[in-house]
């Protein structure tokens, strides 16, 4: 179907995501194309539907969802029906062969009709479009074959088995994208607003950004907005995987999907339900379902030729050997046990569903993954590389020590605050706000210049006051005899008329997590490094403390760039982790860019994978998901294809027959989807 639509001229790109029973296509035009791509599904498998995906009403998806529900029951009630019909008819031929053997012979007929009529039509149809080899043909062939060498039993027992088989399979994929997709489909389907006075239970989608919404303990967050009033303790967990809950109050945002646990509260939307946290992240899980990893397309490709070699490879099998030895009821029984266990289906399904799960358990925990592509590059990562600034450290400046030469201390931060009056830098803010705390009045400056790269310029009652790093005391020669030794955090430099004054050391708090977080990375064998733009003394001291390898401080964003490439060209494959809008570059450059939610937007769309929480702990569970996430999928690929190769040859060896080829199908494809899932039920 892929295939076939991608070959259309005015289709750009056409991805089918079985995870998700989701059809993306980027097309050149407006023409409307959802007939084309019906007709040319159906074509292939009549019972599917292409129809355009509705809005974000999930009320209305959730009624559709129970009538497939509905659907899916009444089928499963019919094919529960036809299997045990189908096996007590089989019972009764077995016990009645011996005595009765024409009677036995009309039961084992009547039991595989019942079993696999809807085999045998699908298969009949397929024929007609010129599709032969799938697993209904080759479930006909093999069992029809059975008849024809008239092993009636083997023939009745496989069709049995298989339907068996297929049915918990469908049952535990089922259950699995199920699982999945409730644990990350955090929409509402009704909300509270207030107008008036009046409370009304609305559609989620009604609800507009200035809305007041009320949210009373134990529900959800609905939609992004503010606290209008009350206060109250939210559990973020849903979204960020933090399992501390967080106070908030009146003036503070709210993340929807998270659950108010305490108090009653007033919000205000900021934000409508297709723009909200919830809807970003149903949306960000299915689109990373949409990106194929390599092992994945590799499957899919593999799986071609893997068909028509076993089935060449059992026609080989039934007629050169009984040509030589004259026995044709032994090799064309052979030859059709290749026929059952040439279906791919364990690979084809399994594979997906590994790296869905992954996708799925990293949202449960507050890391997005952006696609199976993401992952599979994680497993591969030696080094993970860091901005300091808002990754290993809170990214809040305080003024930590403050130094006067020949005048007061509060005189020296009056004189800073003044200079950094009308800065929105963090450092500027910084000694604002200690200017606040100690109650020091900061006056406006008579005049105030913006020295690029190097601090302020500013005029205060007539004299020039300079506020900023070295650099800018070099520029205007200001003696710095008495300057400071080094110290850990940023120096900010003052001078008044030429004649330094004294200095301010402003740090930010490294986050509790930073250390045990790059021991867990140690312990995975992982080196670690630091790239800032900050002094080199106060990067050190955040990497003694933390245990970062590497650190490379004074770093222009371009030159983040360069010493990136140089640590992949000395360790290999590198993931970046940062959160500022000139880190966009360096993210989008490593081989794996992650990015803070809390960070710029530029940070986030350019990751491959986003943090929801700036929890650092985030970085090596997401490394750990990743790895487990690869390692399923591989053993999946070489569980199935060594259980095949080996029933092949104990069947040429004649010890397999065609039950334990229905096991080496469907059996092996049922276990490497349990396989699959088991990643979501991984304990942190």
């Amino acid at each position: 179907m892929e295939a076939r639509i991608q070959a259309l001229p005015e289709v750009k790109e056409a991805t089918i995501t079985f995870t998700t029973n989701q059809l993306q296509v980027v097309t050149e035009g407006d023409k409307d194309l959802l007939e084309e791509f019906q007709k040319i599904c159906a074509a292939i498998e009549s019972e599917v539907i292409v129809k355009r995906k509705v809005s974000v009403n999930k009320k209305e998806e959730k009624k559709k969802r129970e009538q497939e529900q509905q659907e899916k029951k009444r089928e499963q009630k019919r094919e529960r029906i036809e299997i045990v019909a189908g096996a007590g008819l089989f019972l009764a031929g077995i016990l009645l062969k011996d005595k009765y053997e024409l009677f036995s012979t009309i039961l084992f007929v009547s039991s595989y009709l019942a079993l696999g009529w809807e085999i045998l039509l699908t298969a009949g149809k397929n024929i007609c479009k010129g599709r032969m080899l799938d697993e209904n043909f080759l479930m006909s062939i093999a069992t029809l074959g059975a008849f024809a060498i008239q092993e009636y039993a083997e023939a009745v027992g496989v069709m049995l088995f298989y339907r068996i088989g297929e049915m918990f399979e469908h049952i535990a994929v089922e259950k699995s994208r199920g699982q999945i997709m409730s644990a990350v489909d955090l929409r509402p389907e009704v909300v509270s607003r207030e107008q008036n006075g009046v409370t009304e239970v609305i559609p989620a989608e009604r609800a507009q950004v200035g809305d007041l919404l009320i949210v009373r303990p134990g529900d959800r967050i609905p939609l992004d907005g503010t606290v209008l009033d009350g206060e109250s303790r939210i559990d973020t967990s849903p979204v960020t995987g933090e399992p501390v809950p967080v106070k908030v109050e009146k003036g503070d945002s709210l993340v929807s999907g998270c659950v108010n646990t305490s108090g009653l509260l007033k919000m205000r939307v900021e934000k409508v339900l297709e723009d909200s946290m919830v809807t970003r992240i149903l949306d960000s899980v299915e689109h990373a379902a949409a990106s194929k990893p390599k092992i994945d397309k590799f499957i899919t490709r593999f799986a071609r030729v893997y068909t028509p070699f076993v089935v060449a490879l059992a026609l080989a099998t039934a007629i050169l050997p009984s040509l030589v030895t004259g026995n044709w009821s032994y090799w064309v029984y052979t030859a059709l046990t290749f026929l059952v266990i040439s279906c791919p289906c364990a690979l084809v399904l399994s594979v997906p569903l590994a790296f869905f799960s992954g996708i799925g358990a990293g949202s449960k925990r507050g890391i997005l993954f952006k696609g199976g592509v993401a992952i599979e590059a994680l497993q591969g990562v030696k080094t993970v590389v860091m901005d300091k600034t808002g990754t290993i450290t809170e990214g809040n400046f305080v003024v930590q020590k403050c130094v006067a030469n020949e005048m007061e201390e509060e005189e020296l931060l009056r004189l800073a605050a003044v200079c950094e009056k009308n800065s929105t830098h963090p450092i500027g803010t910084s000694i604002l706000l200690a200017a606040e705390e100690r109650k020091v009045s900061v006056p406006d400056p008579e005049r105030i210049t913006e020295i690029s790269g190097k601090g302020i310029e500013a005029v205060l009652d007539g004299r020039q006051i300079l506020c900023g790093n070295q650099k800018l005391m070099e520029q205007y020669q200001v003696d710095l005899t008495n300057g400071p030794k080094g110290s850990y955090g940023t120096e900010v430099l003052v001078a008044v008329d030429g004649e330094f004054a004294g200095f301010l050391v402003i740090s930010d708090t490294i986050k509790k997590d930073a250390v045990s977080a790059v021991q867990e990375l140690k312990r995975q064998k992982i080196r670690t490094a630091m790239l800032t733009g900050d002094a080199k003394e106060s990067a050190e001291a955040v990497a003694e403390q933390t245990g970062i390898d590497e650190v490379h401080a004074r770093l222009l964003p371009e030159e983040k760039l360069g010493e990136l490439t140089k640590i992949r060209e000395q360790n290999g494959s590198v993931m970046f982790v940062g959160d500022g809008i000139n880190d966009a570059p360096v993210l989008a450059g490593a081989d794996v860019g992650a990015a803070m939610g809390s960070g710029a937007d530029a940070a986030i769309e350019a990751a491959d994978v986003v943090f929801m929480t700036s929890s650092m702990e985030a970085i090596p569970a997401s490394l750990e998901i990743a790895r487990s996430t690869n390692r399923i999928a591989k053993q999946n690929v070489l569980f199935a294809l060594a259980i095949k190769v080996v029933v092949m040859v104990l069947g040429l060896a004649g010890f397999a027959d065609m039950w334990l080829a229905v096991f080496a199908d469907t059996g092996v494809a049922m276990l490497c989807v349990l396989n699959s899932i088991r990643i979501l039920y991984k304990k942190k």
